[in-house]
C-alpha cells in the first residue's frame, strides 16, 4: 500500500509553531501592495478587466507551473472546494475591491479590510474544527471592531456608509471563505498547487470576464498603471498565495489568519509613500488598533496548549 493511500493517511497535531506565521507575514507583505496598486489601475483600467484579467494571466502562470511539474489533477470532492477557493480569492475579492477602489482612498479600503482575518478565523473553526481559546476571539474581536468603526467614521457614520464599504465588507466575506477552504486544501495539495488549480479551473469564467471587459472598455493605461496591473497579477493573485497558504496549512488557521492584521498597517505606509495620501490621525489610530490586537491574538493562540489534529501534506 502506498504513502499516498488514503488508508495510510498519517494524522498528526497542529503545533502552534512560528513557522506558520513567518510564511503567513511573507504572504501579507506580498498582499500589502494589492490595495496601492489597484487604486493606481483603476485610474486607466476598468475595475471588470482588472479583476478579471488578472486572475488569466496568473492562470496562465499558473498552466505552465502545473505541466511542468506534472501535478497530478485533483480528484473528485476537491475539484468542488477549488472552486469555492476560486470563487473567494479569484472572482470575489479581487472584483469587489476593484469597483470599490474607483472612488475610496487606498488608506480607507485597506483598514476597512482589517475585518478579514477575524472572518477568517471564524471559518477556519467552521471549517478546519479549530477551538482558538477566549482570551483569542475577545482579541481578534477589537481589532474588528477598530476597523469596523474606523470605516464608519471615515464614511459619516453608520448612516453614511458608501456603497465602496459594502463592497469592501463582501471582499472580506468572500476572501475569507476563500482562505479557510485553500488553507485545508493546502494540506492536501500543497500550498501552490492549491491556488493554481483554482486560477486554471476558474479561468474560462475570467478569460469570458476579460472579453467583455475589454470590448465594454478597451484598456488604455500609462506603463505605471500596466505596471501595477502586472504586480496584481503576478504576486497578488499569484506567488502571494504561495506563503499566504504554506502559512494557513502549517497552521493553526485561526492564529496564522491573525498576521494579516499587519497588512492594513503597511498598507497605510504604502499609501502615504507612493500615493502621497494625506494620513489622518483617526487612520494611524485605527492601524496601531488592529496591530496591537494581532500581536495579543497571535500570542494568546501560540501558549494555548490546545492543538487540533489533521492530515499532514502530501510529500
Amino acid at each position: 500500500m502506498t504513502g499516498n493511500s488514503s488508508a495510510t493517511t498519517r494524522v498528526t497535531p497542529v503545533i502552534p509553531s512560528r513557522a506558520g506565521l513567518w510564511w503567513g507575514l511573507l504572504g501579507v507583505l506580498a498582499f500589502s501592495f494589492t490595495v496601492i496598486f489597484t487604486r493606481i489601475a483603476v485610474g486607466g483600467l476598468s475595475p471588470l478587466f482588472i479583476g478579471s484579467g488578472r486572475a488569466v494571466a496568473a492562470a496562465c502562470l499558473a498552466a505552465v507551473a502545473l505541466a511542468v511539474t506534472r501535478q497530478r489533477f485533483p480528484r473528485g470532492a476537491q475539484c468542488g472546494r477549488l472552486v469555492i477557493v476560486a470563487g473567494g480569492v479569484v472572482v470575489g475579492f479581487p472584483l469587489l475591491t476593484s469597483f470599490a477602489l474607483q472612488t475610496a482612498p487606498a488608506s480607507h479600503g485597506a483598514v476597512v479590510i482589517a475585518l478579514l482575518p477575524a472572518a477568517t478565523a471564524v471559518m477556519a473553526v467552521l471549517r478546519g474544527r479549530e477551538r482558538p481559546p477566549l482570551a483569542f476571539w475577545v482579541t481578534a474581536v477589537i481589532g474588528s471592531i477598530a476597523a469596523a468603526v474606523f470605516g464608519s467614521i471615515q464614511g459619516g457614520g453608520i448612516a453614511g456608509t458608501s456603497w465602496s464599504d459594502l463592497l469592501l465588507f463582501g471582499a472580506v466575506i468572500a476572501a475569507a471563505v476563500g482562505y479557510a477552504e485553500g488553507g485545508l486544501l493546502a494540506r492536501e495539495l500543497g500550498a501552490w498547487q492549491t491556488v493554481s488549480w483554482a486560477l486554471v479551473l476558474i479561468s474560462p469564467l475570467m478569460i469570458l470576464l476579460t472579453i467583455i471587459a475589454s470590448t465594454l472598455e478597451p484598456p488604455r493605461a500609462t506603463a505605471v498603471e500596466w505596471s501595477a496591473f502586472a504586480y496584481l497579477a503576478i504576486v497578488s493573485m499569484f506567488l502571494g498565495f504561495f506563503a499566504w497558504y504554506r502559512g494557513l496549512a502549517i497552521g493553526p488557521m485561526a492564529q496564522v489568519s491573525q498576521v494579516q492584521l499587519a497588512q492594513p498597517v503597511l498598507s497605510l505606509a504604502w499609501a502615504a509613500l507612493i500615493l502621497h495620501e494625506h494620513l489622518t490621525w483617526t487612520t494611524l489610530a485605527g492601524g496601531l488598533a488592529v496591530i496591537l490586537c494581532a500581536g495579543a491574538a497571535v500570542r494568546t493562540r501560540l501558549n494555548d496548549p490546545r492543538t487540533p489534529v489533521t492530515a499532514t501534506q502530501p510529500e
